[in-house]
């Protein structure tokens, strides 16, 4: 099969994997209640994770100079920082047009920004070895099936209607498929521009993880509650952490 169709496939099935939340259709608001909190732990625990354990593991290895890293992490975290600032100042003064959580947005644009890159890696591995490229991809998707579901949660939480959630997730989805087409078709000029994005991406995800959930699932009164969001977390970073020895 020619390579472009293996980028295209494998860019369509990923972004599919972002309607995994809809399984939470079939539950009824109760229920739902009852395990957001926790999602949104363990959508904080995964992409700190993955901020930590995958995103600048790579940057450091590709890039080689730490201090560019480091300088590139700080500039996504201190990029979304003015973001939600300004989004928070527009949330003020727009309270009755719109009452979505400024997080939601942040998280719609830094998955959208992760997942271009993620296309970008993965359609470059195909154009390298297709076998490759394939595992690279399965790896990619492992990570992302949890985080998917996690980010669901907080849309649901920040105020979004679930099928309005399913669709923003699968739009924002629909980025990895772009990255690894632009991978194809202008892999060469752009190889050396993505490195350093990869350590801003995983500024984003610090930031979020960090400033927006945490401290949402850090307002439980109950010691049952705060138990298991501290278990939903750990299990978030876990995740990752695992995913490196499974699919070393």
């Amino acid at each position: 099969m020619d390579t472009f169709f293996w980028i295209l496939g494998s860019g369509l099935l990923m972004s599919a994997i972002a309607l995994s939340g809809s399984i939470t259709l079939i539950l009824n608001k109760k229920t739902l209640d009852k395990i957001l909190l926790p999602l949104v732990a363990f959508a904080a625990g995964s992409l700190i994770g993955g901020a930590l354990f995958h995103m600048l593991p790579v940057a450091l290895e590709q890039i080689g100079n730490s201090h560019k890293v480091f300088l590139s992490v700080g500039a996504g975290f201190i990029t979304f920082l003015a973001l939600e600032q300004f989004m928070n100042w527009r949330h003020c003064q727009n309270r009755l047009i719109d009452s979505k959580e400024p997080v939601t947005y942040l998280i719609l644009i830094a998955d959208g920004l992760h997942n271009f890159i993620g296309g970008l890696a993965v359609g470059g591995t195909f154009l390298v070895d297709i076998q490759l490229g394939i595992f690279t991809w399965l790896a990619a998707a492992a990570h992302e099936i949890p985080q998917e579901l996690g980010d669901f949660g907080v849309l649901v939480k920040g105020g979004w209607k679930k099928r309005k959630a399913l669709l923003l997730n699968l739009i924002s989805g629909l980025t990895f498929l772009v990255g690894g087409l632009v991978a194809y078709f202008m892999s060469t000029e752009l190889a050396i521009n993505t490195d350093l994005l990869i350590s801003f991406g995983a500024g984003n995800f610090l930031y979020i993880g960090a400033s927006d959930l945490i401290p949402q699932v850090n307002k439980e009164e109950t010691i049952k509650g705060n138990i298991i969001h501290y278990c939903s977390f750990i299990a978030g970073l876990l995740l990752l952490y695992g995913l490196i020895i499974i699919l070393k």
